[in-house]
């Protein structure tokens, strides 16, 4: 006889049942493993220069590296969950990242910490796509959308806790920032072993897109090192090679996926509106990735602020986001998503040019506060709307993986643009411990930004001509919007992943549907 509790089949949980608690845990759990590991990392960043004695490139490299790993796997790790089980795969990927977490923490320099990260970023991509896909496809479907709702609401609270945890963390040690990890992911396999049902989708590709995969990582890999060096003593002809191949590895990527009989990217998805949705998400989320890093160094080194405060200096982003981003969706669906994300760029664009304030001695009250609400404002109109058109400019079928290059999108522009905006805006070597040579570098960086943001307003204003379709009940775009309007956050650093449609879904459905696995 076994003390394992057995879960509930697959499709058939309700909301308020001590299964139903447990799963949502756990996916909550698992995603802000994720979530605040790539945004607290960045408040320890001064304490992990001047202990490992790192440059600024080594600094970037500490949030390129996971960022690398976590853009180029994220859509392989929603294909392997799929076929090999969401729950073994969520697991792994926890595992993994908390392995992963182990060795940054007890890194001895910052070479070491950068390959760690880089797992960490592996474990990321594992998890990820399973979290949300769990849910959805672990409930019931009358109980679905608040699932739903509630993981989101839980997550946003978890993104307003982290930077005070990850300020407090870092004030006492840069390493506990990882450390902590550990009984979090204890705790995540522990449940999920004994109250998460399992689910695979039937319709899985019965081969997996290795080919692209590869690319995909060279190609951003490549990049992401040419850029980075380019601003270095070292920078030359075997850097330009670099770039070179990168940039040809990308291209093989794109003619692979128009030959692929299991593409990971469908070019079907690529129409008019899908297009200019990520170009937008492109040119907007390049400035969020440079700007979460370089602002709580600059609080830090220039106006002398401790971690836990200049870790907090972006809680009002989160804050809004999470009480307006609901309204922000519904509002979209009745006057068009156009003018939204529109407005919304060109908003933060105006809260970045605010934060040129922010210098030596600044004050929280009178120079902090305002940019990021601001800013924080600006991304509150502009993420929901975004989430929403990408959804709704992809055929039913193709519901999860267009939700998933968009995220996938999102993160290869933070890691180009923290790749490539501080060498053009002339920050490198030491300049995190000058604050004369890091101020004027963030000046520059800052202005640099908020030019993408206007360059991202003016895509969404030329190319988002299509209003959002009126709900079909059923269909994936319709369900994609009402997650959207439904949830109390939506994700900072990339957009949120929608799962594919799970058992128990309404009939006429094209989407993919899960079935339950039941335990031996």
């Amino acid at each position: 006889m076994t003390s394992r509790v057995q879960p509930a089949p697959a499709g058939g949980l309700r909301m308020g049942t001590p299964q139903g608690r447990w799963v949502l845990l756990t996916t909550v759990l698992g995603s802000s493993l994720a979530m605040l590991d790539g945004t607290v990392v960045n408040v320890a960043l001064e304490r992990i220069g001047a202990d490992l004695d790192a440059g600024f490139t080594g600094l970037q490299w500490t949030v390129n590296a996971y960022t690398l790993t976590l853009a180029s796997l994220i859509l392989l790790g929603g294909s392997l969950s799929d076929r090999f089980g969401r729950r073994r795969v969520f697991v792994v990927g926890v595992v993994w990242f908390a392995v992963a977490s182990l060795l940054c923490g007890l890194a001895p320099d910052v070479t070491t910490l950068v390959l760690a990260r880089a797992l960490q970023g592996v474990g990321g991509a594992l998890l990820t796509p399973g979290s949300l896909a769990i849910i959805s496809a672990s409930f019931a479907g009358e109980d679905r959308a608040a699932a739903v709702g509630a993981w989101s609401g839980l997550g946003g609270v978890a993104g307003a806790v982290g930077p005070f945890l990850g300020g407090w963390l870092v004030e006492w040690n840069w390493r506990a920032v990882f450390l902590v990890n550990l009984p979090v992911a204890v705790l995540i396999v522990a449940v999920a072993a004994r109250h998460v049902p399992e689910t695979r989708d039937p319709a899985a590709a019965p081969s997996l897109d290795w080919t692209g995969t590869v690319l995909v990582v060279a190609g951003l890999g490549g990049l992401t090192y040419a850029l980075t060096a380019a601003g270095g003593t070292a920078a030359g002809a075997g850097v330009l090679a670099w770039g070179v191949a990168g940039a040809v590895a990308l291209g093989a990527f794109v003619a692979v996926q128009r030959r692929s009989p299991h593409p990971l990217v469908p070019p079907a998805l690529f129409g008019r509106q899908f297009t200019a949705a990520n170009g937008v998400t492109l040119l907007v989320y390049a400035p969020l990735g440079v700007v979460f890093v370089l602002l709580v160094l600059q609080l830090q080194v220039v106006s002398g602020y401790s971690p836990l405060l200049a870790g907090t200096a972006l809680l009002p982003v989160t804050v809004l986001m999470l009480l307006f981003s609901a309204r922000t969706g519904a509002l979209a669906q009745r006057i068009g998503p156009r003018p939204l994300m529109t407005a919304g760029p060109l908003l933060s664009a105006a809260g970045l040019l605010a934060m040129l304030r922010i210098g030596e001695g600044a004050s929280y009250v009178l120079d902090v506060l305002p940019a990021t609400v601001l800013f924080g404002a600006g991304l509150t109109l502009l993420v929901a709307p975004l989430t929403a058109t990408v959804l709704d400019s992809a055929e039913d079928r193709f519901a999860g993986v267009a939700s998933g290059v968009n995220n996938a999108v999102a993160r290869a522009a933070s890691l180009l643009a923290v790749a490539v905006v501080p060498v053009a805006a002339g920050i490198g070597g030491d300049d995190y411990a000058d604050p004369a040579a890091f101020g004027s570098g963030f000046r520059t960086a800052v202005l640099i930004c908020a030019g993408l943001l206007a360059a991202g307003a003016l895509v969404a204003l030329a190319g988002i001509r299509r209003p959002l379709a009126p709900a079909r009940t059923g269909t994936a775009p319709a369900r994609g919007r009402m997650a959207v309007e439904e949830c109390l956050h939506c994700g900072v650093d990339a957009p949120q992943l929608h799962p594919r449609v799970p058992v128990g879904g309404p009939p006429g459905d094209a989407a993919p549907r899960s079935v339950p696995q039941e335990e031996p």
